[in-house]
């Protein structure tokens, strides 16, 4: 028996999902709070394994699914090609697996348009933390001082980056941090 399935993303762990998919009849739901940079989130995991032949996918907006043209292009194919159909709802678009250009061209166009939007939001961020730093205002995130004493032992004991960083749960990048730091 097919599903409808949601699929609800925002950026951050405090914004509200409630508005995605309102008043979307849903047999089953998967939610991500993590950006939509690339395929690597957990939710949308759960839900690549879970969707079977026949089910609909309900996602508010393209940007939900993918910030990134070419994941969006794969997840969609993918989909279709197991047989899910996905739903589209701001942008009033299905793929179901027919043949469709003008719906091809549309979520391509779509895909390219968020990812630019992305783009934009990123640079801007890196020249607002500029400007900060040459008025002496950003000093970056605090150090967690108890991470980074962590992370020191760990390396101490032989493991290397990628093995801190997953066996903490933190970036890599917070691992190098630590250890040039000490």
């Amino acid at each position: 028996m097919s599903e409808n399935i949601g699929y609800i993303r925002v950026s951050t762990a405090d914004q509200n999902t409630e508005r995605q998919l309102l008043n979307v009849e849903l047999d089953n739901s998967f939610t991500d709070k993590c950006s939509g940079k690339d395929t690597n989130r957990p939710a949308l995991k759960q839900l690549i394994e879970y969707a079977r032949e026949g089910d609909i996918i309900h996602c508010h907006d393209i940007s939900r699914m993918a910030r990134n043209t070419e994941d969006l292009l794969r997840l969609v194919k993918q989909f279709i090609e197991q047989g899910i159909s996905l739903k589209f709802h701001k942008e009033h678009l299905e793929f179901t697996g027919e043949g469709n250009p003008m719906q091809q061209l549309m979520l391509t166009m779509l895909g390219g348009i968020y990812q630019f939007e992305r783009a934009m939001i990123l640079e801007r961020q890196r020249e607002g933390i500029a400007i900060a730093k040459q008025k002496g205002k950003y000093k970056g995130k605090p150090v967690d001082v108890a991470l980074h004493e962590k992370i020191r032992l760990k390396y101490a004991e032989g493991l290397n980056k990628m093995q801190i960083a997953k066996s903490i749960g933190c970036a890599r990048a917070t691992v190098y941090k630590a250890l040039v730091e000490s």
